[in-house]
């Protein structure tokens, strides 16, 4: 049994908090307290030899510098996304406090509330040490398949990538534009997620597996997912802003919108569905943008 320290206790670290605690020890800190019998101090926390970070991405980087001390942790970060400040991958932004061997990123389909439920999935350890992803993926209960790849920017790329693309689902879902429209927005998405990920030499395979098709499918479908809750907000004419507070939960593809914008700018990559996404959270109408993809 190993000890495991979870830091973030949001939906998603509090499902990660149960599911590792099926075979290991687990407790569990985050900025606001938690009446949990396995809640403990940052400080406590920071001691285990595993860590799973849920810490959202637009807040890292502030978070690992007034917080973080490394002393040979592994660590799973748990959270997608690109920082919009810097356009800054994860990954890129924890090789600043941690060895990159000692770093390993989740990716798949997995929603929190099912993730509570025990209910199966199967999920992908990524790392550029095959030790350090069998030895964080052997962490999981038995109703989570882990798989192990060593393509970390694939893996951030579609996880990141995939949120953007459930807001656009939830906006033609809002739209009532029908499921043909639904099913050619998530496919030409997948397309868009890969053509980005050229540019950075992922791996064609990881956007036709769970972390790319597999979490798309799911994050793109259901009202379960925050970002589609922003896309079906935002269909009905209300602000990004107006939206977020309603939701009352951290809607990571709003940030990463933000961040492909400025890098599709910078390295000339066509984005046409992240493109609209990004004009509409800034005030674009959506119907506007649907005739504009459809005439393009």
């Amino acid at each position: 049994m190993s000890k495991v320290g979870v830091i973030g206790a949001g939906k998603w670290g509090e499902a990660l908090a149960f599911a590792m605690s099926e075979k290991n020890e687990v407790i569990v800190t985050s900025r606001t307290k938690r009446d949990w019998d396995n809640f403990r101090t940052l400080e406590e926390v920071l001691t285990c030899d595993r860590l799973i970070i849920t810490v959202p991405a637009q807040q890292v980087s502030q978070w690992l510098k007034e917080n973080f001390i490394f002393s040979g942790q592994k660590i799973l970060v748990a959270a997608k996304g690109i920082e919009a400040s810097s356009g800054k991958f994860l990954n890129e932004i924890y090789t600043q406090y941690v060895p990159e061997e000692n770093l390993a990123f989740l990716s798949g389909p997995s929603f929190a509330s099912e993730v509570l439920k025990s209910l199966p999935t199967a999920l992908v350890v990524n790392s550029l040490s095959e030790q350090t992803a069998l030895d964080l993926a052997g962490l999981f209960p038995k109703y989570i398949r882990t798989y192990v790849s060593d393509d970390v920017i694939g893996a951030e790329i579609t996880g990141a990538y995939k949120n953007v693309i459930a807001i656009a689902s939830g906006i033609c879902e809002g739209l009532g534009l029908g499921h043909n429209a639904a099913a050619s927005l998530i496919s030409r998405g997948l397309v868009e997620m890969q053509r980005f990920g050229k540019v950075y030499g992922a791996q064609d395979e990881t956007f036709l597996g769970l972390s790319g098709a597999g979490d798309l499918f799911l994050t793109a479908s259901s009202s379960m997912s925050r970002n589609y809750r922003v896309g079906l907000g935002l269909a009905r004419g209300k602000t990004k802003e107006a939206v977020c507070e309603e939701i009352g939960e951290v809607s990571e593809g709003i940030g990463t919108a933000y961040a492909l914008h400025e890098i599709a700018i910078q390295k000339g990559i066509y984005l046409p569905i992240a493109a609209e996404v990004y004009a509409i959270l800034e005030g674009k109408s959506p119907q506007q943008s649907l005739k504009d993809l459809l005439e393009r």
